[in-house]
């Protein structure tokens, strides 16, 4: 650990804090328009957006109150960007993430594409779509990994646990993006991301350098985005997905 990521247990109060978060925004949701979380699902990205903005100023918040700002949490410094780890990183991610989605579908649902996975790449309104392919990329790490990495695994001495209990909620929080009361559905969310997460806190607790990490997770969100936006600008493309699946 160096000197300008010092140890503060008391922010990793804030982990839980997404997951709760998407749970009251979809319950509330769905009670005030008068249908089940699972029927609202496809609001998710819009969502996650409007979280993450609330989760960065959280963050920051957090930073100050130890007398440090965002970029000490994180340890941001000089020359920490590199090309050659970027698109390792980027690899990487795609590589443990698209194996996490095969083979917790294939655990859960005993297909590696179930047709649950569709609900990521639901349509919305093409203009809140077209809005979103930036702000959810541009949001999602600098809360996510602000939260996460800072407030979590710089929370914690002992080794195990500022890898175990930051990856757990980092993990945990994908089971309620979207919010479907679902044990299978939510233990399907659950094994996908676990091992990205993981990789995330150990790589992180060991090089201590969010900038490949925070650069790869903008280009998988980015992804995500696009594939959000194809789907909204026609509905013959998502029902095309759907007869695949």
């Amino acid at each position: 650990m160096t000197k300008d990521t010092p140890h503060n247990s008391r922010l990793a109060f804030l982990l839980p804090f997404r997951c709760i978060v998407f749970i009251l925004v979809f319950v509330i949701g769905a009670a005030i328009t008068g249908k089940e979380p699972g029927d609202i699902t496809h609001w998710w990205s819009i969502v996650v957006t409007a979280a993450n903005i609330v989760t960065i100023f959280i963050v920051i918040f957090a930073a100050k109150s130890t007398g440090r700002n965002y970029a000490q949490l994180l340890n941001f410094r000089k020359g920490m960007l590199s090309a050659k780890k970027t698109v390792i990183m980027v690899i990487v991610m795609c590589v443990i993430g698209m194996s996490g989605m095969y083979l917790s579908g294939l655990v859960c649902y005993g297909s590696v594409m179930p047709r649950v996975t569709l609900k990521i790449a639901a349509p919305i309104p093409f203009v809140l779509a077209v809005i979103n392919l930036v702000l959810l990329p541009a949001t999602v790490p600098f809360a996510e990994d602000g939260l996460y990495l800072g407030c979590g695994v710089n929370s914690f001495k002992n080794k195990y646990a500022a890898i175990i209990i930051p990856a757990f909620f980092y993990t945990l929080q994908h089971c309620f993006i979207p919010t479907i009361f679902d044990v299978k559905y939510m233990l399907y969310r659950f094994l996908m991301f676990l091992p990205l997460t993981v990789v995330f806190c150990v790589y992180y607790r060991r090089k201590k350098n969010p900038v490949p990490l925070m650069i790869a997770h903008t280009v998988l969100d980015f992804a995500t985005g696009m594939l959000i936006l194809v789907t909204s600008s026609s509905a013959q493309v998502y029902e095309k997905m759907e007869s695949m699946l």
